[in-house]
């Protein structure tokens, strides 16, 4: 296994995750799913970073999903210890404490799909090319995206596209929410890093209960989620992010958040 198969760049409290196998489209094989969890789980409690954009290395994939070279050789044991691996792996992506952007510059297929459906934002560049293909292998999205697609995009439209395996290109892609924005590829990034620094000119505690607040509240009743949301903003009350805030404003200045 090459020691770089996932590149890790930080600056400015933004790091940036690079799937870094682009001679297989930068599919997902055992060790790159290793990779990237312990990565996400280092991250976790770091309070120095404050976004995390996520994309493929080259200019041609994202990621195709899993690597059906290496699938060919898994046991149908092994086959389950993947799925469940992966599974739990976008979970941990979509309820971490700090927003994630899906850079997605090219190919999404499969798992690459349903990574970016697990990501917080999705920015994809002009080539992209997007789907849920797995009923075309006779198998079903098992990372997530059977769950998460009919929840961004609506339950026809989704059933549609894993009903037929068919892919979308960008433009279709923003135009059934699939994704927040579209670009140039060579912006690409450069547009995540954006939206990154405009992440980080906010409260760190109010981004995470803002994050909290959204994913546990669209899984229950209004009535619930009023008070998810509720619960969620009196942890920001006592904060000195807060103070820092009002201090701020009062006096005609950008604000120092510290994430206290």
């Amino acid at each position: 296994m090459k020691d770089d198969i996932l590149l890790v760049e930080e600056q400015d409290s933004v790091v940036t995750l690079t799937l870094n196998r682009p001679e297989v489209m930068n599919s997902f094989n055992f060790a790159l799913l290793h990779a990237l969890r312990d990565q996400i789980e280092s991250l976790r409690f770091r309070t120095d970073v404050r976004v995390i954009i996520v994309t493929g290395a080259g200019e041609k994939a994202f990621c195709s999903g899993a690597d059906l070279k290496e699938r060919r050789t898994l046991t149908p044991i092994q086959v389950k210890e993947y799925i469940f691996t992966i599974r739990n792996l976008f979970t941990s992506i979509e309820q971490l404490n700090k927003p994630v952007i899906a850079a997605v510059n090219g190919a999404a297929f499969g798992g690459g799909t349903e990574l970016s459906l697990a990501s917080d934002i999705r920015i994809a560049s002009m080539n992209a090319t997007m789907g849920l293909t797995e009923t075309r292998l006779a198998i079903i999205p098992g990372a997530g995206g059977t769950q998460r697609m009919p929840r961004l995009i609506g339950k026809g439209k989704a059933k549609e596209l894993m009903f037929t395996g068919r892919r979308v290109g960008a433009e279709e892609a923003l135009r059934i929410n699939l994704v927040n924005q579209i670009c140039e590829q060579k912006d690409l990034l450069d547009e995540c890093r954006k939206m990154a620094a405009m992440i980080c000119e906010t409260g760190p505690v109010a981004i995470e209960q803002v994050k909290y607040a959204i994913n546990y509240g669209l899984e229950t009743d209004l009535h619930t989620g009023l008070a998810i949301e509720s619960n969620a903003y009196w942890v920001t009350i006592p904060t000195e992010d807060r103070l820092e805030g009002l201090a701020a404003f009062r006096e005609k200045r950008r604000p120092v958040y510290k994430g206290k």
